[in-house]
């Protein structure tokens, strides 16, 4: 099971935060969180506090004492389940928009279930796929299931955020230029966006999509 430095090393990545971002998030210097993670030193009740609430997570999985975030909100979404063995109930969503948190959509088109394993190694929702532009393999109607994270691997399939317009499903890819979305149908161009574009559009990654439900 991971070690506290480990835990949060993963939790300021998937959050997109640089170490420096971070520190400045709890008030405390960058050289204290590079040492945390380092495992160099360990930090007092009051930092592991307050890193537990800023990531909404138990802070027994914060120490590597446990593989369940959120045990209240597990519970919580335990209990939409009338039979806890057919997994988590999570929301379908018809848009994700910039500005309007994940948990406030009202669009719920339907409701997916994940297993309880899956479910214990992140938040997720799922998204309604419209259009054609990741045919053949993703139809329009088919639903994606998402974790939510701000950071991907260059090749993987990502719900970005362009412009703050509804939420894509795109091919992701990152480097020193700046970001390229790149969909599975040959029909429609790659989307290139320089680093200023990327920053001021601006360009956001919530989630990965980590298994697809093909609707027929």
């Amino acid at each position: 099971m991971p070690k506290f430095n480990e835990r949060l090393k993963s939790l300021r990545n998937d959050s997109g935060l640089s170490q420096k971002a971070f520190a400045d998030e709890l008030n405390i210097s960058k050289s204290s969180i590079n040492m945390y993670e380092r495992g160099e030193r360990e930090p007092s009740l009051e930092v592991l506090e307050a890193i537990a609430d800023y990531f909404n997570v138990d802070m027994d999985f914060l120490l590597g004492k446990s593989d369940v975030k959120n045990k209240l909100m597990l519970s919580f979404l335990s209990g939409q389940n009338n039979n806890a063995s057919k997994g988590i109930k999570i929301p379908v969503l018809g848009y994700v928009r910039a500005g309007v948190p994940i948990e406030a959509v009202e669009e719920i088109l339907d409701y997916e279930e994940i297993t309880e394993s899956m479910a214990r190694t992140g938040d997720f929702f799922a998204l309604s796929i419209k259009g054609d532009s990741m045919e053949p393999k993703i139809s329009e109607g088919d639903v994606v299931i998402v974790r939510k994270q701000e950071k991907v691997e260059n090749g993987e399939l990502a719900v970005v955020l362009v412009n703050g317009h509804d939420a894509t499903v795109k091919k992701f890819y990152m480097n020193e230029s700046g970001v390229t979305l790149i969909s599975t149908n040959p029909a429609f161009e790659p989307f290139t966006f320089t680093k200023q574009e990327v920053v001021e559009l601006p360009i956001r990654v919530i989630g990965k999509v980590v298994e697809l439900r093909a609707k027929f």
